[in-house]
């Protein structure tokens, strides 16, 4: 089997944890980078969710995209699949990804299940801001992995308005 793509839109762009042999920026339209998956065990609790992101449904999604050796994708699926689907509020799928570089590949993805209990929809700004504030799980403070999302992002020139907003009231 050939080479093989996987779309990162959060916490995948700054820590894959799999070995890839290029990375470019790239846009996956259909969906967009959201805070819609309620977070139980990583930045909330089940007493106090927290919200980590999801591609959603509708508008279109910067990210990275990487590429994979064919020999290594048993071990990078098995790999993704133990970060992505603990819960299973995540799908895998193979969607086009526009790269920045010129052309269309296949690339995994991993989108929400929106029949899912974690599914938290589309919050406007403000209220996910007052789900993320004050939330901490095992993988520390859910502020810190909003705003440290939206660093990234910003150092890799990707410009995520609605996502700024929601730091913008989490720092209020």
């Amino acid at each position: 089997m050939g080479d093989f793509w996987v779309f990162g839109y959060g916490s995948l762009i700054w820590r894959p944890g799999f070995a890839h042999v290029e990375t470019q920026r790239a846009r996956l339209h259909g969906y967009r980078r959201s805070l819609c998956v309620y977070s139980f065990v990583h930045r909330g609790t089940r007493e106090r969710p927290g919200l980590v992101l999801g591609l959603d449904r509708g508008g279109s999604c910067v990210g990275l995209a990487f590429r994979v050796p064919g020999e290594l994708r048993d071990e990078v699926l098995s790999y993704l699949r133990e970060r992505e689907l603990v819960t299973n509020v995540y799908l895998e799928r193979t969607l086009k990804v526009r790269l920045d570089g010129g052309g269309t590949v296949e690339a995994v993805a991993y989108i929400v299940d929106r029949q899912h209990e974690q599914y938290a929809g589309a919050l406007d700004a403000a209220d996910a801001a007052a789900v993320v504030r004050g939330a901490v799980g095992q993988s520390g403070n859910n502020e810190d992995y909003v705003l440290s999302t939206l660093e990234h992002l910003k150092a890799l020139g990707i410009c995520d308005h609605w996502l700024e907003e929601v730091a913008k009231r989490i720092e209020l």
